[in-house]
């Protein structure tokens, strides 16, 4: 199938504008290259027996007299997060199999992870965008000993892949390959949880049956099983051509995940002789290939900022309007909750990310001519992965998809759009996730009600108080502010206010992420109200029109009374201290708008 023109135009575009800054990445690369330090060339003696100190003596002879490839495991390991636990027994399975490949590898270091899940809601979620920056710096600090020709990150979730991703590309002369962890096995159905969250938010029920029904969705080793960040991220790793074909979504636990850890070792030891850089891999039409994976999938909105940041990490100077334009041509393919009952592993069964990327193909909705871990071509990634006889091995997916309610062709699609909206007026410019909102319900005009914080909200949700037509405004939730915290926490509270039949809405420069639901919200705000957006002019009773379809956020009042309208201030003393938010003092400082990425990096993009 040809490509489709405007994607080509899309595409295009994107490469032209982002030709100075991409020429200068590739330069690094190639300097970095050049230096040796694929080679491990400007070590000195010294510099390479402390680092080979630890290592087994077959391994040490290996390095110095064969001179094999030595592969970095970077992982982030812990077992506090289920996502993360299957991880403990990577690096052994990693080392034996660049064993058996003729290479050697290390464990060159961990990464914070911490879980939305766990701090939703909590002082410790004003860490949590911060953290893939964190983690950026973590990889770089781990590969910073240039022993190296290829690497392994291990990681799963929401900031993590991102996190690893950013600080891949500072080594992207290095190859790489991703290893994900897979899912957890289905457990309450989305549809259910999220009822008992509404029962919970309204006073029906108390925190003991709460608490008995997440601990039944969210039961075991693995990722959750709904299609927020987490899942999104292996989504778009995969048409990216960063993992192994088929791998995103096998069960952890089980022999074929196994066997695609080893082969992901063996992979890595391949890639590095002759290197072929991640860095190079990442280029326009793979950064365009994850956007629409994103858009026809329903992903998660924190992909917004994310993959922008990932982009110009890369040179690349991807913008949110590439996405409402990518967002125009992309059919919705899938149903995974929170745009529909189904999870991830619904998705997987249904013929997975080998069908969704062979019909987006068919479609000329991907760009084909990537280079991927896999080899040239994106076609390797319509294929899945199985064992026979104990040998891996990958088959076409299948022809037809296995459910039709969770998975569909781009000839017969959910929506014709994507499920992202770009908006825009004199409040600045917004992120709407429409592809969990029914269409009856996504313009809302309606009177303005201002909150501190999403405490503030719920407590007045609680008192009975907004029983009528209202957009909810939540100002000084972005970056600069107190680290950009995902509220999802009031989405029970709004879900219920909109099905007692009102008109509800909600306007933030905070995030609401993967979990974004049936109410529609305008998120990520930018300018953002602590670098003096229109948002912090938004005033109780100001009568406000958010309609994503037609791109539009406006405060509807006199254009010269709103230009004269000083900005609302906010004190957020509390928000700056506590749970190590001391220590995140010059990242709120230094991070960039959420349109640009929301990174700390200054101007290192």
């Amino acid at each position: 199938m040809p490509l489709d023109p405007r994607l080509a135009y899309i595409t295009e575009r994107l490469v032209e504008r982002s030709r100075a800054t991409r020429k200068a990445y590739l330069d690094r690369l190639a300097e970095a290259r050049a230096a040796g330090r694929v080679a491990r060339g400007e070590l000195s003696c010294t510099n390479q027996a402390h680092g080979y100190a630890g290592m087994p003596e077959d391994s040490k002879f290996k390095l110095k007299v064969l001179e094999a490839p030595n592969l970095a495991i970077v992982s982030s390991y812990n077992d506090v997060l289920s996502a993360h636990q299957p991880l403990n027994d990577y690096p052994d399975w990693i080392k034996e199999a660049a064993r058996e490949a003729g290479a050697t590898a290390q464990f060159a270091g961990g990464v914070p992870a911490m879980c939305d899940g766990v701090t939703q809601g909590q002082n410790g979620m004003e860490l949590s965008l911060f953290s893939r920056d964190v983690i950026a710096m973590a990889t770089a600090v781990a590969l910073s000993h240039r022993l190296f020709d290829g690497v392994l990150y291990l990681g799963v979730c929401d900031k993590i892949v991102p996190g690893l991703l950013l600080g891949a590309l500072s080594f992207g002369h290095l190859p790489g390959v991703f290893v994900p962890g897979g899912p957890m096995p289905t457990g309450v159905a989305n549809a259910d949880k999220a009822l008992v969250r509404e029962r919970y938010a309204k006073g029906e029920i108390g925190p003991d049956a709460l608490l008995d029904s997440e601990m039944r969705s969210y039961h075991a080793p693995g990722t959750c099983t709904f299609y927020g960040t987490a899942n999104s991220n292996q989504m778009l790793l995969e048409a990216m051509g960063l993992m192994l074909p088929g791998a995103a979504f096998v069960p952890p636990g089980t022999k074929l995940r196994e066997a695609l850890t080893r082969e992901s070792a063996r992979t890595a030891a391949r890639l590095a002789s002759p290197a072929v850089g991640l860095g190079e891999m990442v280029d326009e039409k793979a950064i365009i290939n994850a956007v629409v994976a994103l858009l026809a999938t329903g992903g998660s909105t924190n992909h917004t900022l994310h993959w922008v940041a990932i982009a110009r990490a890369a040179g690349i100077q991807l913008t949110w309007d590439d996405y409402a334009e990518l967002s125009a041509i992309t059919p919705l393919v899938t149903r995974v909750y929170p745009n529909g009952d189904a999870d991830i592993n619904a998705f997987h069964d249904a013929g997975g990310t080998g069908w969704l990327i062979r019909d987006l193909l068919d479609a000329g909705l991907l760009h084909p001519d990537v280079a991927t871990v896999a080899g040239p071509g994106l076609a390797a990634y319509t294929r899945a992965p199985q064992l026979k006889d104990g040998q891996l091995e990958w088959h076409a997916a299948p022809q037809q998809s296995g459910d039709t309610s969770v998975l569909r062709s781009a000839a017969d699609p959910f929506d014709t759009e994507g499920g992202l909206r770009l908006v825009a007026g004199n409040v600045g410019r917004a992120i709407v996730k429409t592809s969990a909102v029914a269409p009856d319900k996504r313009a809302v005009t309606a009177p303005a009600l201002v909150f501190s914080s999403q405490e503030a909200m719920l407590a007045a949700f609680r008192a009975g108080q907004l029983e009528r037509d209202f957009i909810a405004v939540l100002p000084f939730q972005g970056p600069r502010a107190n680290g950009m915290p995902e509220l999802h926490a009031l989405t029970p509270a709004l879900s219920v206010l909109q099905k007692a039949g009102h008109q509800v809405a909600l306007v933030t420069d905070g995030r609401m992420s993967g979990a974004s639901g049936k109410v529609p919200a305008a998120i990520h705000v930018c300018p953002e109200a602590a670098a003096g957006g229109g948002i912090a002019k938004i005033r109780d009773g100001d009568l406000i029109r958010l309609d994503p379809d037609a791109g539009v956020l406006e405060v509807l009042v006199d254009a010269a009374d709103w230009a004269a309208r000083p900005p609302g201030s906010a004190n957020l003393a509390s928000h700056h201290y506590g749970v190590g938010r001391e220590l995140f003092a010059g990242f709120r400082q230094l991070a960039s708008a959420a349109e640009d990425g929301a990174t700390s990096f200054g101007g290192a993009f």
